[in-house]
């Protein structure tokens, strides 16, 4: 598949044609700059649903999205063998990051392939006609929505592209669009997909109706955009398609993926292998094998590299009865203790930082190994959207437009699923406060701290008016002409 090939620079992702079966460096050295075209290329369906594979290809790269996400907030520290190991992550933990950082810049032009793959889907959508293209073209609106969701999270203002490719001295004199912009591009995508989406789809990880429906009302909470949130929530809700899995501790294994509570998720393979040299030519999860116990020999679980490790303060923020805080945050030391042969069951402590925790959503299970190196080869999807996820957001939606007893029903419908007593006279407080110890450790939790104001309260290091964004890597920045300002304070 297409990830075989590298991606190094904003500039590739713009230029190359992204083909399933082909590579992209062929592309590159051109006179002129750009005169490869696709005359050869969509003559028939299947070389849509070859190029749409590809467009969801870039989905894997998600594992990193969520790792910043949970570093970057109170939730989780970087951890891992040593704070010069991964150091882009030891920066952002700390608040120190960067213009240069190299998991920032991942997250750059691994969404920008991302969007790439599919306007080059779109730029020939008109080619020629076949039963079917408007759900193809439906699945590639939502996952462009998807890709430039991410890059306005994190970067604000980004440079916006639709349904073409663009040649090297295009991108040089390409401006970083308004995020209002892009919010608005966003929302286009997404009507349109849910418009034309199948409320369900015979293939395993396909975008459908309800997971357009439920990112459009992500996008609308995002904004502040109350009653167009609530009432796209409502549609989700009141479908009938999605319900509450009755087993929190564990909805997050293997066995259970593609259940009630799955709206949408990122899909990954342990059959094929993979190395450290390119993360996004992984066919399977890194998530679960970085997040791993070190130098762990005992059951359950497997060794791993200690990454991304709950803090603390998120065990703490769970009431004991929670059922919720064991399936999120793996006590090491407990669990040892509790087993028939504790003596025997040995770990290592990284040089990263240890806090005693582990993420127990995301971690390698022995019997959930992928081919070697089994640590970047899980089979273990990625929850992107989860019914609970919109029950909460609905509830916030709800709660700001002033419905507070709606918003009571559905936060406590999330609750009564893990035998926690109803809220009586609820706030938005406590909207926000479930929605950390429903989510944590799904990657949510950064931005939900900056777009509900609580992350200079909450995040030891943060500088209000400066890390509400991350900064545009800024390698992209030069190879872009010099042309894009960085954004405050970096």
């Amino acid at each position: 598949m297409m990830k075989r090939n590298k991606l190094s620079t904003i500039v590739i992702a713009f230029v190359c044609v992204f083909l399933v079966l082909s590579g992209c460096k062929k592309f590159l050295d051109i006179d002129p700059p750009y005169t490869q075209d696709a005359e050869n290329f969509f003559t028939n369906k299947s070389d849509y649903e070859r190029a749409l594979i590809g467009a969801y290809d870039l989905l894997q790269g998600t594992f990193m999205s969520v790792w910043i996400s949970e570093i970057a907030s109170d939730n989780t520290i970087a951890g891992g063998e040593s704070y010069s190991d991964t150091e882009g992550l030891h920066q952002i933990d700390s608040m120190s990051h960067g213009a240069v950082n190299n998991e920032l810049r991942n997250i750059f032009r691994w969404n920008y392939a991302g969007v790439t793959r599919c306007n080059f889907i779109m730029e020939n959508k008109n080619k020629i006609d076949f039963e079917g293209k408007e759900i193809i073209l439906g699945e590639t609106r939502f996952l462009r929505a998807y890709y430039y969701f991410e890059l306005v999270k994190f970067f604000g203002d980004v440079p916006l592209v639709i349904d073409e490719r663009l040649g090297v001295d295009q991108v040089t004199e390409l401006p970083r669009s308004s995020k209002e912009l892009v919010y608005g591009q966003i929302e286009e995508d997404l009507q349109y997909a849910a418009s034309v989406l199948n409320i369900n789809s015979t293939v395993k990880g396909k975008a459908t109706k309800g997971a357009a429906q439920s990112l459009l009302g992500k996008v609308y909470l995002y904004q502040e955009k109350w009653a167009e949130a609530a009432s796209v929530f409502e549609e989700v809700i009141s479908s009938g398609q999605y319900g509450l899995f009755n087993d929190y501790s564990t909805l997050f294994l293997v066995d259970n993926e593609g259940c009630n509570e799955t709206i949408f998720d990122v899909e990954y393979s342990g059959l094929e292998g993979g190395g450290y040299g390119c993360l996004i030519c992984l066919e399977g999860n890194a998530g679960p094998g970085f997040q791993g116990i070190r130098q762990y020999n005992g059951p359950v679980y497997g060794d791993g590299n200690s990454y991304n490790l709950p803090t603390q303060n998120l065990y703490d923020a769970f009431d004991p009865n929670d059922i919720r805080r064991d399936a999120t945050c793996l006590d090491i030391d407990a669990f040892i203790t509790a087993q028939p042969n504790s003596s025997s069951i040995t770990y290592a402590i990284g040089g990263g930082g240890h806090t005693g925790y582990y993420n127990n959503k995301y971690i390698k299970r022995l019997a959930e190994m992928g081919l070697p190196d089994n640590d970047l080869t899980s089979p273990v999807n990625y929850r992107a959207i989860r019914y609970a996820d919109v029950l909460l957001m609905a509830a916030e939606a709800y709660f700001e437009e002033g419905n507070i007893p709606l918003a009571a029903q559905y936060i406590n419908e999330v609750r009564a699923r893990v035998n926690m007593p109803a809220i009586n006279g609820i706030t938005i407080n406590d909207i926000y406060n479930e929605r950390r110890l429903e989510l944590s450790c799904e990657g949510h939790r950064f931005f939900d701290l900056v777009r509900t104001g609580q992350a200079e309260s909450s995040i030891v290091g943060f500088t209000a008016n400066k890390n509400e964004l991350f900064p545009i890597p800024l390698v992209e920045i030069d190879l872009a002409g010099g042309n894009w300002n960085q954004n405050i304070g970096y």
